[in-house]
């Protein structure tokens, strides 16, 4: 039987697009590169083979077994009501009953959302939960929200995705006063939408220290930390960001083989280039943490990479180390949010 060992982090290791094979290969290289301690759930004589095939002496890796998985075709709600020992959902199980600290899925993501809702709930306060991602900029990184997880949002829904991004950026980037921009095709506070223009209206009350609307070549400069948008938006934006990244590595390649003196050229400029395509590389940020629930999840690509895995293990445990949950209930009482209609509601009930 598990023990409660509180910073484990488990692995839905059935739902990926190559699992359960990526899985475990990315839990071992977490373990091993990052001392952490790995709990794989999924078919426990699959996951034993699949673990035989590697070296994993002195590495923390369990197995919790979970019968069903649930398919990148399955209704998310249904499949979190009916496969009830799936191990998206049993992943989540353990976060709650504090076996432990983060549940990390490249399985469907909208059940691993539905699970992280049904089983952990929200926060109290927090209407929606919103999935985030990573970009990365001239700057750094900045963090975009939702990317996807709701595609039609009311002002106070981007107001709680502003919130929360803000104390992710804080907590879990280490930037003191983050800046946080909503996106927009804009800068002036005339442009916008009706939900971008209430919304701009109600984060200028607020504690966070906003900047504003921001335009889409804002992201990659670096111009905020923190940008906000509705899930529609967002995964357009990270759909494009993905599709830019590869195509332009394919059109470098393209025009480099085309002379011998680009193929010379090349020999010179081959670590810059190494370095960019790290840089842009999805793998290298893991997953999307879901943002809004009791406790951690992070949503990987159903194509992830071991090296994605396993940087979402790495983020995952980072996240819940540094209580992000925790501080955002704490920053939703402190800006005692903005309602619907642009009155101050009540700050959330500690009961």
């Amino acid at each position: 039987m598990l023990q409660p060992l509180q910073m484990r982090v488990a692995v839905d290791a059935m739902g990926g697009d190559n699992a359960p094979a990526v899985e475990v290969e990315g839990a071992i290289a977490a373990c091993r590169e990052f001392g952490l301690s790995v709990t794989l759930v999924g078919n426990r004589e699959r996951l034993e083979a699949e673990l035989a095939k590697h070296s994993v002496n002195g590495l923390d890796i369990d197995i919790f077994h979970a019968s069903e998985v649930v398919g990148m075709h399955d209704s998310a709600s249904d499949a979190i009501r009916k496969k009830r020992d799936s191990s998206v959902r049993r992943s989540f199980e353990l976060v709650k009953d504090g076996k432990a600290c983060a549940a990390v899925s490249a399985g469907n993501s909208g059940a691993t959302m539905a699970a992280g809702m049904f089983v952990l709930k929200r926060i109290e306060g927090i209407e929606r939960p919103a999935i985030a991602q990573l970009f990365p900029t001239l700057k750094g990184q900045t963090l975009v929200l939702d990317v996807g997880g709701n595609v039609d949002c009311k002002p106070l829904h981007l107001v709680q995705f502003a919130i929360m991004g803000e104390v992710y950026a804080r907590y879990a980037m280490g930037i003191a006063s983050p800046k946080v921009g909503l996106l927009s095709n804009g800068e002036e506070d005339s442009k916008g939408n009706e939900l971008t223009r209430e919304t701009n209206g109600s984060l200028r009350t607020s504690s966070l220290n906003y900047c504003g609307y921001i335009e889409g070549r804002d992201i990659f400069a670096g111009a905020v930390d923190v940008v906000v948008c509705d899930g529609f938006v967002g995964n357009i934006v990270l759909k494009l960001s993905e599709g830019l990244a590869d195509a332009a590595g394919k059109m470098l390649k393209r025009e480099i083989v085309k002379s011998w003196i680009s193929k010379i050229g090349y020999l010179f400029v081959a670590g810059a280039f190494g370095r960019f395509k790290k840089i842009v590389d999805y793998a290298e940020y893991g997953g999307a943490p879901l943002l809004g629930i009791n406790g951690v999840g992070m949503i990987c690509h159903g194509g992830s990479n071991v090296k994605a895995i396993k940087n979402a293990i790495r983020f995952a445990h980072e996240y819940a180390k540094n209580g992000v949950s925790e501080h955002v209930a704490e920053k939703l009482s402190e800006n005692r949010l903005v309602s619907i209609r642009g009155d101050v509601a009540p700050a959330p009930s500690a009961e």
